[in-house]
C-alpha cells in the first residue's frame, strides 16, 4: 500500500469544485494533485492521458457515517469489501462506526480497527470512538488528530453503547473535547409504541410499514431537541447524524456559514430518496433506524440541502445479509448497502433538478471535510491528495445483484436505472477502479484531522 502511484494527466473535463463547473485539465503526481489548469499538456511519455471529453471530475466523496461491520460481524460485510464497494462508488474515504465485536469503546480496541484496516482498505479510513455510561475517563484519551469522533448512542445499539444515564451525557458534553455525533432517537417512544402495536395487531402481524410509526417523528424529535439543548448548553462541538424527519429541522441553524456553526447535521440518502409510501414494494430492504418516514419529511429534508440546515450527506451503509432481511419485520435487522450507489443517486436527483451538481460535491465532498477537519482533502487543489472521481453523466446502468460489492450482495435500489456511471476513481494518487473492475492493490491512508 506505499507504492508510489503513475503519473496521471486528466484532460478535457468538467470540473465540479467550490461551487463551480469549469473546463480544465487536473494532473495527478506523486499521490497528490501536482497542477490544475486550463489545458495542460503531458511532460514526457510516463505521463498517463486519460480523455474525460463529456464526463465531469470531482474531490472523492467522503462518507462519514458507515458500518463495515469487522470485526465480528463480517459474515454480513468487512473492511475490505465495503472499502471495494465505496471505491465503486466514487467514495474515496470514510468514518466507520463503533458497535462492532468488540465495541470500539476503549482505545486499545479502536487502534485494533486502524491496524486491520491499514492492510486490506482500498479507501482512506478513520473511526469513531464509542461512548458508553461508563467510559468517560477513556474518552478523554483520544486524539484529535486521528480519529475522527466520539460516537455517542442516545436510541437502540448493540451491547452496552446506550448512552441513558442524563448526568454521564452532560459529563460527556462537558469534558469531552472532541467531535461529539449522536444517533438520536429517544428509546422510551419506542417502546411504547412497540407494546402499543403488538397489542393492537399481534407481533407475527408487524410489517415494515409499521416501522415509521415504532421509531415515530416525536421519538426522534424528543432525543435531538435533549441533545442540541445539551450542546448549546455545555458549548460542545455536535453533530446529529441521519436526520429524518422535518420537524427536527427546527432545531437547527441555517442562517450561518458552516465554519461558525458548533452544532451541525446530517441527512443519509435513503432519507432523501424513499418515503414511506416504498414500503410496500422494499419492505424490510428499507427499513432503518431511524425510519424512513413520510414524503412531506423526504422533502422538507431535500429542501434542507438547499438552505443549508443539513450540512452533509452520508448513507449509515449498513449490510446485514440477504438471509437476515428476509426475516419477518420484528426479527429482521435495521440497516442496508448504500456506499456502492450514494453519489449515482444524488446525481439522479440532480439530473431531476432537484438539486445542482456543484451543491452534491458541497455536501458530500467539501463541506465533510471542513465539518470534520480532514487534512488535504475533499477538494480538488493543488497540493491535495489525490482523491479524484469521473462521472460520465450520460453512461446508464442498472443495479443488479452481479454488480453489488458489497459483501451482503443486495441493494435497495436494485431494479433502478441510474443516468450517471462512476468510470474512475483514484485513491491518493492510484487508479484504484476503472470501468466496473477494482484494480491493483488497496491505497487506503488513515486520515488526519486539523481543528481547534
Amino acid at each position: 500500500m506505499s507504492s508510489i502511484p503513475p503519473r496521471y494527466l486528466i484532460k478535457n473535463a468538467r470540473l465540479i469544485n467550490e461551487g463551480l463547473i469549469q473546463e480544465g485539465d487536473i494532473l495527478l503526481e506523486n499521490g497528490r494533485i501536482e497542477r490544475i489548469d486550463t489545458t495542460l499538456t503531458p511532460q514526457d511519455a510516463t505521463v498517463q492521458v486519460i480523455d474525460a471529453a463529456g464526463c465531469y471530475v470531482l474531490p472523492g466523496v467522503i462518507d462519514t457515517q458507515v458500518h463495515f461491520r469487522e470485526p465480528g460481524l463480517t459474515h454480513k460485510g468487512d473492511i475490505a469489501s465495503e472499502s471495494m464497494a465505496a471505491i465503486a462508488g466514487g467514495v474515496t474515504s470514510y468514518v466507520e462506526q463503533p458497535n462492532t465485536v468488540p465495541q470500539a469503546t476503549t482505545v486499545e480496541e479502536l487502534e485494533k480497527k486502524y491496524a486491520r484496516a491499514a492492510e486490506v482498505s482500498w479507501a482512506n479510513y478513520s473511526f469513531n470512538m464509542g461512548a458508553t455510561n461508563e467510559n468517560l475517563e477513556e474518552l478523554k484519551k483520544v486524539s484529535k488528530r486521528d480519529v475522527a469522533g466520539i460516537k455517542i448512542f442516545m436510541g437502540s445499539s448493540t451491547g452496552n453503547m446506550l448512552v441513558d444515564n442524563p448526568e454521564t451525557l452532560e459529563r460527556i458534553f462537558r469534558e469531552v473535547d472532541h467531535q461529539l455525533i449522536a444517533h438520536c432517537e429517544d428509546e422510551a417512544t419506542i417502546q411504547a409504541n412497540l407494546e402499543r402495536l403488538i397489542a393492537e395487531k399481534g407481533r407475527e402481524n408487524l410489517t415494515a410499514a409499521d416501522h415509521p410509526i415504532i421509531r415515530s417523528a416525536e421519538g426522534c424529535y424528543i432525543s435531538s431537541s435533549a441533545a442540541i439543548a445539551l450542546a448549546r448548553k455545555t458549548g460542545a462541538r455536535f453533530h446529529l447524524y441521519h436526520v429524518s424527519t422535518a420537524m427536527e429541522l427546527d432545531l437547527l441553524d441555517g442562517d450561518l456559514p458552516l465554519a461558525e456553526k458548533k452544532i451541525t447535521a446530517e441527512a443519509c440518502v435513503h432519507h432523501l430518496w424513499f418515503s414511506d409510501e416504498d414500503y410496500a414494494e422494499k419492505g424490510n430492504f428499507i427499513k432503518w433506524n431511524p425510519a424512513v418516514k413520510t414524503k412531506a419529511d423526504r422533502n422538507a429534508l431535500r429542501e434542507a440541502l438547499l438552505n443549508g440546515k443539513i450540512d452533509v450527506v452520508s448513507t449509515d451503509h449498513a449490510p446485514h445479509t440477504l438471509e437476515e432481511k428476509m426475516r419477518p419485520y420484528a426479527d429482521a435487522p435495521s440497516g442496508g448497502p448504500l456506499v456502492q450507489n450514494s453519489l449515482p443517486a444524488m446525481l439522479e436527483l440532480a439530473r431531476r433538478n432537484d438539486i445542482d451538481y456543484a451543491r452534491i460535491v458541497q455536501l458530500m465532498c467539501h463541506n465533510q471535510a471542513d465539518l470534520f477537519g480532514i487534512e488535504d482533502r475533499g477538494y480538488l487543489r493543488e497540493g491535495y491528495h489525490a482523491d479524484v472521481v469521473i462521472v460520465d453523466p450520460s453512461r446508464p446502468w442498472n443495479v443488479t445483484r452481479e454488480n453489488v460489492l458489497s459483501k451482503c450482495g443486495w441493494s435497495p435500489f436494485e431494479g433502478r436505472t441510474f443516468a450517471a456511471r462512476v468510470t474512475h476513481t483514484f485513491v491518493n494518487g492510484h487508479l484504484v477502479y476503472r470501468n466496473g473492475k477494482v484494480r491493483g492493490e488497496a491505497q487506503g491512508q488513515r486520515l488526519l484531522f486539523v481543528r481547534p
